[in-house]
């Protein structure tokens, strides 16, 4: 099975992690990048505060999400979008846990792709003062995005997996979690996720 891939980041209107508000989605083939999108999200109800903290972050402010689609809206558009793909992100944990929390705050199923954390990845790849995004796609020859945009991190986060699968000589992505020392995970639902 070739490097096929779906990289996927999230930016949070505050600290709940069931407030996504912006979402980003790079698609690979055969270690190419094929498709890009990117949106706005509106949070739910009770974990639709902006704050300030989060905003001076990112920039995404509540008058950018106004009309922007709810996360049960656009939820179908990212599940159509990764397919049946692993995800990758940057300290997995935190967007998986988006996930989760913003479907258990929505009442919508959460999809039941496996993912791969591209920081276990880049830790057992390079040898770095900091594993943060920036430097970890620096590392991987990927510079000067700019960080806090969901698209632009899960672009960097996508060539981090290109890369380190070709430093590594990996051919999929199973063999790149096995050579790297990392772990393919199941993304399920959780109980007690709303924070």
């Amino acid at each position: 099975m070739p490097l096929d891939f779906t990289a996927i980041d999230f930016e949070t209107a505050n600290s709940s992690s069931a407030s996504a508000c912006s979402v980003g989605l790079v698609k690979v083939r055969g270690g190419r990048v094929v498709d890009k999108a990117g949106w706005l999200i509106r949070p739910p109800l009770g974990h639709d505060a902006f704050l300030e903290w989060n905003t001076r972050i990112h920039g995404i402010t509540v008058d950018h999400v106004i009309d922007a689609a709810t996360w049960a809206e656009q939820l179908p558009d990212l599940v159509a979008f990764a397919e049946d793909d692993h995800f990758v992100a940057h300290n997995a944990a935190f967007d998986m846990g988006v996930i989760r929390a913003a479907c258990a705050a929505t009442d919508t199923v959460v999809p039941t792709n496996s993912y791969l954390c591209s920081l276990q990845v880049a830790r057992k790849t390079y040898h770095l003062d900091s594993y943060r995004l920036p430097s970890a796609a620096m590392a991987a020859g990927f510079e000067d995005f700019a960080h806090h945009d969901a698209l632009a991190d899960a672009e960097a986060c996508a060539a981090i997996i290109i890369h380190a699968a070709a430093r590594h000589e990996a051919d999929d992505m199973a063999a790149l979690a096995r050579i790297s020392g990392s772990r393919i995970a199941q993304l399920e639902a959780r109980s007690a996720v709303l924070g």
